[in-house]
């Protein structure tokens, strides 16, 4: 199983190390990032037991997250795949992006290219993800990476005593490449 990837622009994809824990502490510091981690990331252990975690489910096999990284091998955000059913050839698709690289087709890139690995190296057939309606960013990033709109799920998502709708997509690997 091939665990690096190039990417256009620049990019690739690596598992986490244990070297980026500073970027996933200021990744997770920022308010509309702190509730995407699995666990609080408030410190700089907490950003290394993060990265542990991301390594310890690739040991496992039960999920396999990839840092985006640039060409000076800086990790510029993350994609990951989950709730793995090999029975049914399926996984949850995840990503998200540092400030900084937000809008750089960094999210889009790292989909695209893992949504691929997922179909070659594990033998996937369904990607699924899901993102509220008050994010059009990661709407766009979903479209972009071939992801077909499916559903709206509403309000299944509640933070701050607020309830959110949430879109689904998926993509095939019988599905054309994104252009």
């Amino acid at each position: 199983m091939r665990h690096q990837v190039q990417l256009p622009a620049g990019l690739s994809l690596r598992p986490w190390a244990p070297s980026d824990a500073r970027t996933v502490l200021r990744a997770f510091a920022e308010p509309l990032m702190e509730r995407q981690a699995d666990a609080p990331v408030a410190t700089f252990a907490d950003a290394e037991r993060w990265i542990e975690r991301r390594r310890g489910q690739w040991r496992r096999e039960s999920a396999y997250a990839f840092a985006v990284t640039d060409d000076a091998d800086t990790a510029l955000g993350g994609v990951a795949v989950g709730r793995l059913d090999l029975r049914h050839g399926t996984g949850w698709i995840s990503y998200w992006t540092t400030s900084a690289a937000r809008g750089r087709g960094v999210a889009t890139h790292g989909c695209r290219g893992l949504a691929q690995w997922c179909f070659t190296e594990l033998g996937l057939f369904r990607l699924e993800l899901g993102h509220r309606t008050d994010n059009p960013a990661s709407c766009r990033v979903a479209l972009a990476a071939g992801f077909a709109t499916e559903a709206l799920q509403r309000q299944k998502l509640a933070w701050d005593g607020v309830r959110h709708d949430v879109e689904t997509h998926a993509r095939l690997a019988t599905d054309p490449q994104p252009a």
